[in-house]
């Protein structure tokens, strides 16, 4: 339903108004009286409408109101009974404990019945009255409960209530009570909704076009006001808050002298001097029925306050002092001058702001109105989306060389992080504990994580060691297999075979492992890139509604990293297949063994065991291992070269070699001599040495040439012949997705109701400028 009908029926009843309260004003003075109220009546009026269309349409406008805020049992709902002028059982049902009610009351001479409309849920229309006015409290309870249930269970929310009330004894007043604050939960609500209570309150009282009524019980000293500090938080120095004692009457009981009641009532020492609390007293009897007795009972209260002062207090108060701040009366006068002088004063400002929003949700109504014939046009479609597409690469690229512009806090992982989410949380066959790489407890993405990974890969295949069990059946098999064929070296051979079989069942899963942890480092770029591409060109706003789009755009970049990662365990396997070759074997032949690189060599007493070296020292070391000929070594490509000064062989092992001419001259001869221990030693050496050919020059290189070139050069290739390489009906299927054409029309349509409404508010404002 169009704004416009809510104004057409209140230009009725305004009609109907103006014709009814005629009859009551005849002589001259009267006129004048008439004139002002008429004026009084369609600022109000204007003022309320607004509200209710900012309400509906989500704006947030700076125009004056009061926000009532207390403790739960401060009096809250009684006062707010006490404005409306009639009773609605508000206490029974705590009607206003889980969301704002903004009690929008309109002052209607003909209504000598109240009128009390409902705003429907996210419209600027009303609902019927609610009949009897009793059923109020049952209606708002329903409608909270109702809303708290479809945001999930939660306990409070902000969203208000809005009420209209048209009543013959009401004034022209719009309170947003809000919810009362708390200590504890009630049973069965959640633990933290004190705290929900008081930041939502706190929010409701923070913008400074609020007047703050604050209700506190006289009960209650200044000095120990709990609530009292909640106030000065929003407004430290209370100067757009009121303050009201409530419940006046239990706390008269206790002053018998004048001095005691005057100094009560200054508040001296406790408040600002430009703070003049107002003390109020309401009728205690829940029985009273009627609404007229409701107000009868409220003029008795005050005259009865007035009294004891007077006659019950010795020397009774100083009246020219407090009188005017005494007295439910007396509040509800200076609350209504004082809103009806803020909306006078607000008006110019209104008018200004209302023709700024207008001009900002129209701009916005254009935008949607472009967005919703692009999502028609599959041309202009392709083109947003390959542009999206092209700078999702380009971002993704960046992050991979190196960029310092996303949070680390946000998008890193440390080495911990990293190996939980993985796919691989250990490295096969090591201890994760032991391989930590340096920097490993900093939060890394793109390049600098892919990096820290390949050190920890290298530290992890440093950690691995030859079995140091092997079945005796498996090795007598391969023995007396070899002892058949090779009658001049069959010992060898078996050595050869063992090592080959246990550096393929070790550094296998090592090479896998480290697969699927950069290929996890890879993917995660996506959403990273994502974000930044939607910062610096926007196309994903345009995009946005069409969630196919997205999910394909992700399962392409997903898509294309999986087969990295194939292809990137295929080669590694086959440059293992290589390393364990028998052609490589020959060339193991000439080299000295490298020892473990973690283990350092003992005293001169002999003594084998050492301690592990520090993480940079091993990676240099094994870094300065090279593939290639040098001085002293064997000719021929692919050789090795050990350039460490410092790498040799542990003390016993040297020994052992040196014993015979070394381990392999004596499997050489392949003799009895060759004992099953021998074997093991030799096969040992040789897995070393695969080792270090496998963890120094075949993976490491593998593994960037496999992921880190083609992210480099082919991704956005691949990413756009995947996704755009179809028909336009393929294409367009992927922006046809239930909901994003409709979403976008919604969209459009809703600030199209929008720009309505504040046009006519404004056209409103406009016309009310030209009677102040």
């Amino acid at each position: 339903m169009q704004p416009g009908g809510m104004v057409r029926r209140s230009q009725a009843a305004d009609s109907s108004l103006r014709e009814s309260t005629q009859e009551l004003f005849e002589t001259s003075e009267a006129q004048i009286r008439y004139r002002a109220y008429r004026s009084e009546y369609r600022r109000y009026e204007a003022y309320s409408r607004l509200q209710a269309a900012a309400v509906a349409m989500g704006e947030s406008l700076a125009i004056p109101e009061i926000v009532a805020i207390g403790g739960q049992s401060d009096g809250k709902s009684s006062l707010l009974e006490a404005f409306l002028g009639f009773r609605f059982n508000v206490r029974e049902v705590e009607m206003g404990t889980r969301r704002p009610l903004i009690v929008q009351m309109v002052h209607d001479p003909t209504a000598q019945e109240p009128r009390c409309r409902l705003q429907e849920e996210d419209s600027d229309e009303y609902g019927p009255p609610i009949v009897p006015e009793t059923a109020v409290a049952d209606a708002i309870q329903r409608r909270t409960e109702d809303h708290l249930r479809k945001m999930g269970g939660i306990a409070v929310s902000s969203k208000p209530i809005v009420m209209r009330a048209e009543y013959a004894y009401c004034p022209n007043l719009t309170i947003i009570d809000t919810p009362g604050f708390i200590l504890k939960a009630k049973t069965g609500e959640l633990d933290n909704t004190p705290d929900e209570i008081m930041s939502m309150v706190k929010a409701q009282a923070s913008p400074p076009h609020r007047m703050i009524l604050f209700l506190q019980q006289s009960s209650v000293e200044w000095a120990s006001s709990l609530w009292l500090r909640v106030v000065q938080e929003v407004d430290p120095y209370f100067q757009r808050t009121v303050i009201v004692a409530s419940k006046f009457d239990n706390r008269l009981k206790e002053f018998a002298e004048r001095w005691e009641v005057d100094k009560y009532l200054s508040a001296t020492g406790y408040l600002p001097p430009n703070v003049r609390p107002f003390f109020v007293a309401l009728p205690k009897d829940r029985v009273i029925q009627s609404s007229a007795e409701w107000r009868r009972s409220m003029t008795e209260v005050d005259t009865a306050i007035y009294k004891h002062m007077r006659d019950g207090i010795k020397g009774g108060f100083d009246e020219e002092r407090f009188v005017s701040r005494i007295g439910f009366s007396n509040l509800k006068k200076f609350l209504e001058e004082e809103l009806s002088r803020r909306y006078r004063e607000a008006a110019p400002a209104t008018l200004a702001l209302l023709q700024e929003r207008c001009d900002a949700v129209s701009s916005e109504l254009m935008a949607a109105e472009i967005r919703l014939k692009s999502a028609e046009d599959v041309g202009a479609l392709r083109r947003a989306a390959m542009r999206y597409a092209d700078t999702v690469a380009r971002q993704v690229v960046s992050l991979l060389q190196g960029s310092a512009e996303p949070d680390p806090m946000q998008h890193g992982l440390t080495t911990d992080e990293e190996r939980a989410a993985s796919r691989a949380p250990q490295w096969p066959g090591v201890s994760g504990a032991s391989v930590q790489p340096l920097h490993h407890d900093s939060k890394l993405f793109g390049g600098a994580a892919f990096e820290r990974c390949l050190e920890e890969f290298h530290m992890a295949v440093a950690h691995t060691r030859f079995p140091t069990s092997m079945s005796n059946d498996r090795l007598r098999n391969i023995m007396y297999a070899y002892k058949g064929k090779h009658h001049n070296g069959g010992a060898a051979k078996a050595a050869e075979d063992i090592a080959r079989q246990a550096a393929k069942e070790a550094l296998g899963p090592l090479l896998d492992a480290a697969c699927v942890r950069l290929a996890f480092i890879l993917r995660r770029l996506f959403d990273i890139a994502a974000d930044r591409a939607a910062a610096t060109m926007g196309s994903k706003d345009n995009l946005h509604p069409y969630i196919s789009f997205h999910a394909a755009l992700r399962s392409a970049h997903q898509s294309f990293i999986s087969r990295l990662e194939e292809q990137a365990r295929g080669m590694l396997r086959t440059h293992l297949e290589a390393a364990t070759s028998q052609f490589a074997m020959n060339m193991y032949a000439h080299l000295p063994d490298p020892g473990d690189p973690l283990d350092v060599e003992g005293e001169e007493d002999g003594d084998a065991d050492g301690a592990a070296e520090d993480a940079e020292v091993l990676n240099e070391r094994l870094k300065a291992v090279q593939l290639g000929g040098g001085v002293g070594a064997p000719g021929g490509p692919g050789r090795f070269e050990d350039n460490t000064p410092s790498r040799r062989a542990t003390k016993s092992r040297r020994v052992a070699l040196q014993n015979a001419g070394g381990m392999g001259g004596m499997l050489a001869g392949g003799g009895a001599s060759s004992s099953s221990d021998d074997v093991v030693s030799a096969s040992e050496a040789l897995f070393r040495k695969i080792r270090l050919a496998v963890a120094t020059q075949y993976a490491p290189a593998t593994l960037k040439s496999t992921f880190l070139d083609p992210m480099t050069d082919r991704l956005g290739l691949e990413v756009s012949l995947e996704l755009f390489a179809r028909s336009d009906g393929d294409f367009g299927a992927m922006f046809s997705a239930a909901g994003a054409v409709a979403a976008l029309a919604a969209k459009r349509d809703m600030l199209a109701r929008r720009v309505e409404g504040l046009i006519k508010c404004k056209n409103e404002f406009q016309e009310l400028a030209k009677c102040l």
